[in-house]
């Protein structure tokens, strides 16, 4: 099973061409099973390149032979109607059972910050069902992406706790769907790999919950992670690594490969595929 995550920065490439299609068209070249994307527009025509096209629509549209499932973190109201729209999207060739949207908590700060959301889907893989989770952390204030960091760690523990204790019942909307405590979790977190943050997304959960383990880490231990930002521009800052792949420890020994693409400018980020053992 192979898994995407990139951050596509609403179309508009490093090499600042805007193309949503040349982004997809990537994409679907990794032959992926999976694939989470982070900053998706609707709405938003003072977005560079963007004339306020509902990119989710056309996402749905120029890849239609995934399923697709949208998770809205920005949701307000636009001048003259409608709705400005922004977050993330999870598209999957594989079946899907439950889909979840989860915001993560926000706070007051007086840097520039936007809710957060979780897009959570049950994919049916060929060894059991899994739980690829996709979001993308605050960029500008470490306060708030704290709060998000433990929003991330109650998620993945209270679906361990669904997994063990799922619902009795068996009508309606009661009926449990494949709970499992198995997780992927990935996206721009935007923290550097030695982010005390980071290490406390690792940190141990107690008995019944699978701690949770980056992938890079898992398969070339103590090598420095590639840069996923900043290679081409460094107007933000110096290239570095802040887009990551978190597994349950239940699927750490089905790691294959993980690799991230330094040369694409499609995106102001780099994608990042893992490859996991069916």
């Amino acid at each position: 099973m192979k898994i995407l995550t990139w951050n596509i920065q609403w179309g508009l490439g490093i090499d600042k061409k805007f193309d949503l299609a040349r982004g997809m068209a990537y994409a679907r070249a990794t032959d992926a099973d999976i694939i989470c994307l982070q900053e998706i527009a609707d709405g938003y025509a003072d977005l560079e390149g963007s004339d306020g096209e509902n990119q989710f629509e056309i996402i749905r549209d120029l890849m239609s032979e995934f399923h697709a499932f949208e998770g809205i973190a920005v949701d307000v109201p636009r001048h003259g109607g409608g709705r400005k729209r922004f977050g993330n999207m999870l598209l999957s060739r594989l079946p899907v059972g439950r889909v979840m949207r989860h915001i993560l908590p926000w706070g007051g700060d007086i840097t520039p910050n936007m809710p957060r959301v979780v897009v959570d889907a049950i994919v049916m893989a060929s060894f059991g069902p899994v739980h690829i989770m996709t979001t993308h952390l605050e960029y500008s204030s470490a306060f708030l992406r704290g709060y998000e960091v433990e929003g991330l760690r109650t998620i993945h523990r209270l679906a361990a706790e669904r997994a063990a204790r799922p619902s009795v019942k068996t009508y309606g909307p009661f009926v449990p769907h494949s709970e499992t405590a198995s997780s992927l979790i990935m996206g721009d977190f935007n923290m550097l790999p030695n982010d005390p943050l980071k290490t406390l997304i690792e940190e141990p959960f107690g008995e019944d919950v699978p701690a949770l383990y980056d992938a890079w880490k898992i398969k070339n231990g103590d090598a420095s992670h590639p840069p996923s930002f900043c290679i081409y521009d460094q107007t933000y800052n110096l290239p570095h690594c802040c887009d990551f792949m978190f597994v349950s420890e239940d699927l750490v020994e089905r790691i294959e490969d993980i690799a991230y693409d330094g040369n694409t400018q499609i995106s102001d980020h780099q994608p990042v595929l893992l490859t996991l053992a069916d």
